[in-house]
């Protein structure tokens, strides 16, 4: 909570810092990476840097963050800050990086606005930048706890023991601890990062959701290589590594599993949308789902570009056949009459006249149009908001698109 001396001033220049955070963050980050070039090198995605997406990512949270405290004071900031910790506990972040990240991030406040930041403004949203950062320290804190390791102690190493080419552009990996003792436990929907040495020496890291159910002694992680579709965007840096050098035999450092797509134990209806490789953390809740013989209502959409690069189809049509009160509704843009078995539809997914079942609990993975579509839509057709969840591969842009 704000103190009285800072709440006033935070709701007077927050309208002009929220014009400005996308110049802000920008500043932010190029004098962090000048200050200290091997975060960009082996902590930040240069991609995502490149693409000005991580920018887009902290300017939203900062902004929706201070929306909070100013409007909802004494709502806890777990809903908005949750997501950002746990990628945060993915990468080994610890309390120390927070200070650096003042550091820069502060100092080009009153860089872009000039004048207008007085000592009073500056306090203020120092005030804001605190209380945000200890939030998340605390929760990155629960996280290091809840895994039974030290803050930060979260890279282990793991041998691939299977690779499969489970679509046109996705391979999966099953990946074991080199003594062939089990892989530590996870909740069906989260993920872990995966490091790699890339030619320069840089040492990138990238989140790949667990793609099997945690009854299983191994974990397996479905990898899509992302192309440049313009000649402009660059080709994943890592998925394209892993795709072009992982095989079996290789030893890769990955992260102890973190994530907040998860689905509490309940006999409540589900509905598990998905768009393309969105469809990873969604296998491990279907296969943890008939494993465990459940009697829930599992309703299960799926969107792909074509069945050639719906990854692991054949496996999720059968998840969801073992399920004894599961459906599917699949959409493929083109190829969906080349596959009748599938039962597809052509075109993009539709769920604006969808029915469903009283108490539906939502879970979305896949790009951001497609999850802001079916939020839409379910909300819509009366879905309470706070029953919709969502998974972001990447930078978090939700919040910057409200």
């Amino acid at each position: 909570m704000l103190s009285t001396q800072a709440l006033p001033v935070v709701r007077a220049t927050a309208p002009v810092v929220g014009a400005n955070i996308s110049a802000i963050s920008e500043l932010f980050y190029r004098r962090l990476f000048e200050a200290h070039p091997e975060l960009l090198r082996n902590l930040f995605n240069r991609g995502n840097q490149a693409n000005g997406s991580q920018r887009d990512a902290l300017a939203g949270a900062v902004a929706a963050f201070a929306s909070l405290l100013v409007e909802r004071p004494d709502e806890r900031p777990d809903a908005i800050l949750g997501r950002i910790a746990n990628k945060h506990a993915s990468l080994g972040i610890t309390s120390d990086k927070y200070t650096i990240v003042a550091r820069h991030l502060l100092g080009a406040i009153p860089d872009v606005l000039g004048d207008a930041v007085t000592p009073e403004v500056a306090a203020a949203w120092d005030e804001v930048y605190w209380l945000m950062a200890n939030a998340l320290i605390a929760l990155e804190a629960r996280l290091y706890a809840q895994a039974s390791v030290a803050d930060g102690d979260v890279w282990r190493q793991m041998e691939i023991v299977e690779r499969d080419e489970v679509s046109e552009d996705a391979a999966s990996f099953v990946l074991r601890r080199p003594d062939g003792t089990s892989a530590p436990s996870f909740r069906p929907g989260q993920y872990v990062s995966v490091q790699v040495e890339l030619p320069d020496g840089a040492r990138q890291i990238r989140q790949y959701s667990l793609s099997a159910a945690p009854s299983q002694k191994d974990w397996r992680i479905t990898v899509k290589r992302e192309r440049s579709l313009d000649g402009v965007q660059p080709e994943g840096e890592v998925s394209t590594w892993l795709h072009t050098h992982a095989q079996v035999g290789d030893v890769l450092d990955v992260s102890l599993p973190f994530g907040d797509l998860v689905f509490p134990d309940a006999d409540t209806p589900l509905l598990l949308a998905s768009a393309g490789i969105g469809v990873t953390p969604m296998l491990s809740m279907l296969d943890h789902l008939a494993n465990a013989g459940s009697q829930r209502r599992v309703i299960v959409v799926h969107a792909d570009r074509s069945p050639a690069t719906h990854a692991h189809r054949y496996e999720h049509v059968e998840l969801v056949n073992r399920l004894a009160n599961g459906s599917m509704h699949l959409w493929y843009e083109s190829g969906a009459d080349a596959h009748p078995a599938l039962e597809a539809a052509e075109g993009r997914a539709d769920l604006s006249d969808f029915a469903l079942p009283q108490g539906t609990t939502a879970y979305l993975c896949g790009p951001l149009p497609f999850m802001q579509s079916v939020r839409g839509h379910l909300i819509g057709n009366g879905v309470p908001a706070a029953s919709v969840h969502y998974e972001v591969f990447g930078p978090d842009l939700w919040l910057s698109r409200q």
